[in-house]
């Protein structure tokens, strides 16, 4: 099920928020209103997109976005259960008695890793496979994190660029004193936009797209040496220790905690 992950576009928010009231606080937000500005910085730096990358990998931006504000996290403790019931059931019924357990977690991955084992394929030819699977999902990740980290290192070049051309344009009415002022706060606007754009929104976006992915690899490596000791036979209890080494500590102490006091009681 999609749980919303509600901390990036509060942070988001959160932080044009305490920009504008800022800048309320000693000038006019009007002043920081541009539309040639805006044209240069976001239209600029998003046509450079264009020329570095193809358009279906910018198209694909839209679904990476979904992805930073909606996750859907496999919980691990979870895992751990399904992987030690799996490893029990094969030893009393076989590997073909885990056929009616593929649909068990919702995930490709472990339903793919789970065929193989029961279609008797070599522990080798599993990871192999298992591991090209998540080599071309990280290349994916990568991309979509690629395209906001260059986007991030584009709009504030194009804010520069912006700032020149309004440098320009100031420097062009040198004979008119009243005017240099307006003009040269209108050429800082770009320089803003740029870095407002790239610190707030592309670059963290690009971190939170790293962050879930490295989360995502390492849950797959879990699922992956879950089913090679599966398939090697390996004690439903040595499996599930094997397994706790992929929790953070915290988390495997108060499990450990709560098994001693089932025990105690």
């Amino acid at each position: 099920m999609s749980k919303w992950d509600i901390l990036t576009p509060v942070g988001i928010v959160l932080g044009l928020t305490l920009v504008f009231v800022a800048i309320s606080l000693g000038s006019s937000v009007g002043l920081f209103f541009s539309v040639s500005s805006l044209l240069i910085t976001v239209g600029g730096s998003f046509s450079a997109l264009l020329v570095n990358y193809q358009w279906k990998q910018i198209v694909g931006v839209f679904k990476t976005l979904k992805k930073v504000l909606s996750t859907e996290p496999l919980d691990r403790e979870e895992i751990i259960t399904v992987f030690t019931d799996l490893a029990r059931k094969a030893r009393r019924e076989g590997l073909l008695g885990l056929e009616d357990d593929i649909e068990r977690l919702d995930d490709r991955f472990f339903q793919k890793g789970l065929r193989l084992m029961i279609d008797a394929l070599d522990p080798e030819q599993i990871n192999e496979i298992l591991q090209a699977d998540m080599e071309a999902t990280a290349f994916r990740h990568k991309i979509g994190q690629g395209v906001f980290k260059t986007w991030g290192t584009l709009a504030p070049a194009f804010g520069m660029i912006g700032t020149l051309i309004g440098l320009i344009q100031m420097l062009s009415k040198l004979d008119d004193p009243s005017a240099l002022g307006p003009s040269m706060a209108l050429a800082l606007i770009t320089t803003f936009y740029g870095a407002l754009m790239a610190n707030l929104v592309f670059i963290p976006v690009a971190g939170k797209l790293e962050l879930l992915s490295d989360q995502e690899i390492l849950t797959k490596k879990m699922m992956m040496d879950g089913i090679t000791a599966i398939q090697t036979g390996m004690n439903p209890r040595i499996l599930e220790e094997k397994l706790r080494s992929y929790m953070d500590p915290e988390i495997n102490s108060r499990a450990e905690e709560g098994l001693e006091n089932d025990v105690a009681i």
